[in-house]
């Protein structure tokens, strides 16, 4: 697998393993439920709406963007552990995944909030609110994240950096940096954020003039909703921020040694506050548990009797 296999007594931090797998059981523990909560979905026959469709595409994102975290933090454990200071051969295609997952994950959140926004802003648009629009703009998404990493891949830009035992580009090519945090994660948060606050304007004007009761609620709902991902980007903000914090302390001096392990540490550490808060606001996935749960409940009572 390894491709010229070099040992050398680099430093090994007392932290190094420890952190490797917390991160390795995290990552785990996203793919796992992110997955489940697929299957779910897909078993439950109820859930066929667009509001399922955009969340499966959320599901997927995250399931996706997880198991690339979780190989890359496979081979930082197995390069820890055995010393070994040269990159395999697919290092820098899983530097690649890890941007093209970022921004299929960070574009699939901007879906559901312009699907809302249409709901409440052009209800009689129908066809801007079909399976069939919404599909064409996840597949637009999908080839938007898939090409936007070629121009860096493809010349070499993403390095294999010892000291943390991943490929990723250095917070030195600040234009490829920038290019990538701008495509697949600066400019999808700030449209969703754009977009709460023109709904905010919207119903607030709503309420303020004669409007049919139930519209004035389903607007609600829908900003309800909106706000709801809005919380999630904020919470991924603010996780993210060590990252942040090394690209911006790039610009006047070289980023602490091991800056990579504690970024990509606080991004696991995101994944699963993602999956729980994404649980709680998901009313199919936990309404199917709940039933399942009950019946379950049911049948070990008729059973004990």
């Amino acid at each position: 697998m390894f491709e010229n296999e070099t040992f050398s007594p680099i430093q090994n931090e007392f932290w190094f393993i420890p952190v490797d797998v917390i991160m390795l059981i995290l990552t785990s523990f996203v793919c796992l439920f992110t997955f489940l909560f697929l299957l779910i979905i897909f078993l439950d026959k109820t859930c066929r709406s667009v509001s399922t469709l955009l969340l499966c595409n959320s599901f997927l994102s995250e399931f996706l963007f997880a198991s690339v975290m979780f190989s890359i933090t496979f081979f930082t454990l197995r390069n820890d552990i055995k010393q070994i200071i040269n990159k395999d051969r697919y290092c820098s295609f899983r530097g690649y995944l890890s941007y093209a997952t970022s921004a299929i994950r960070s574009h699939s959140y901007l879906l559901q909030s312009i699907y809302r926004y249409i709901k409440v802003v052009y209800p009689s648009q129908i066809f801007y609110q079909s399976q069939k629009f919404q599909f064409i703009l996840i597949c637009l998404t999908w080839i938007l994240s898939i090409i936007h990493p070629f121009p860096f891949f493809f010349t070499n830009q993403i390095e294999y950096n010892v000291n943390n035992q991943l490929c990723h580009m250095p917070f030195q090519r600040h234009f490829w940096i920038f290019y990538t945090c701008f495509l697949s994660y600066l400019n999808p948060i700030l449209i969703i954020i754009i977009i709460y606050f023109k709904l905010v304007r919207y119903v607030h004007n709503m309420s303020e003039i004669i409007t049919p009761v139930n519209r004035l609620i389903h607007a609600q709902r829908q900003l309800q909703l909106v706000r709801r991902i809005v919380f999630l980007v904020i919470f991924l903000v603010t996780l993210g921020l060590p990252y942040t914090i090394f690209y911006i302390l790039s610009f006047v001096r070289p980023p602490p040694k091991y800056h990579f392990r504690i970024a990509f540490f606080f991004v696991d550490l995101s994944l699963v506050f993602v999956i729980l808060v994404l649980f709680q606001f998901t009313n199919p996935v936990r309404m199917f548990l709940q039933r399942q749960i009950l019946q379950w409940t049911n049948e070990s009572t008729r059973t004990d009797i």
